[in-house]
């Protein structure tokens, strides 16, 4: 701004010079125009590659967070409610089948079971003489679809199946669980799921 102003000899060589550094400087811009767009190519990759990184690593995290529960989990006697919540949690992991082995099945048990994510079936086996009638199976079909019940009594303890994948072995009937002390331990062994999933198809 001063070298547009003074008028001396300093200020024309100093506007000349200012000039000259603008003329090189747009020369120097155009020649490397496809220099800068690459450069800014690059820049743009790699911000849709951080964003992909950081939602990977947000699934990462989620899926921590939601696997993160111990695979043995014990409930004293009194602890209804913390048993009930667990439990619940455990229906609540299904995708698209629950098999349920428990002897003694009644509304209490259906309440759990009403917890479970939409379209997902499921399938009890129980003894025969367990409290659970044909209404109470429709009724609960007629909101929470679809569940059927297959008696009978070659089943002494208690397991959960969710997606003929993940087992969990429960050491009280869900509907009295927290009334007294019992355990849920996550069976990790894949033949065992494996046979125990052949046995239940054995079931007519």
């Amino acid at each position: 701004m001063l070298a547009s102003v003074i008028r001396s000899e300093v200020a024309v060589r100093v506007s000349i010079n200012i000039m000259r550094a603008f003329v090189e400087m747009r020369r120097f811009i155009s020649s490397n125009a496809l220099l800068f767009e690459k450069v800014s190519n690059i820049e743009l990759k790699q911000l849709e590659y951080q964003k992909k990184t950081d939602e990977k690593l947000d699934n990462i995290f989620n899926y921590i967070d939601n696997h993160s529960e111990s695979r043995q989990k014990v409930f004293f006697d009194g602890q209804i409610y913390d048993a009930f919540s667990f439990i619940t949690s455990i229906v609540q992991k299904a995708e698209k089948d629950i098999i349920l082995i428990d002897g003694y099945v009644d509304i209490n048990t259906l309440n759990i079971l009403a917890k479970k994510q939409k379209n997902v079936e499921v399938l009890i086996y129980t003894y025969p003489g367990s409290n659970i009638n044909g209404k109470d199976i429709d009724c609960f079909n007629a909101q929470y679809p679809k569940l059927m019940v297959k008696k009978t009594q070659i089943f002494h303890d208690r397991f959960i199946i969710l997606d003929h994948n993940i087992t969990y072995h429960i050491g009280a009937s869900i509907k009295d669980a927290g009334k007294k002390c019992f355990g849920i331990t996550c069976i990790e062994d894949s033949k065992i799921i494996e046979e125990l999933i052949d046995r239940t198809n054995k079931i007519k």
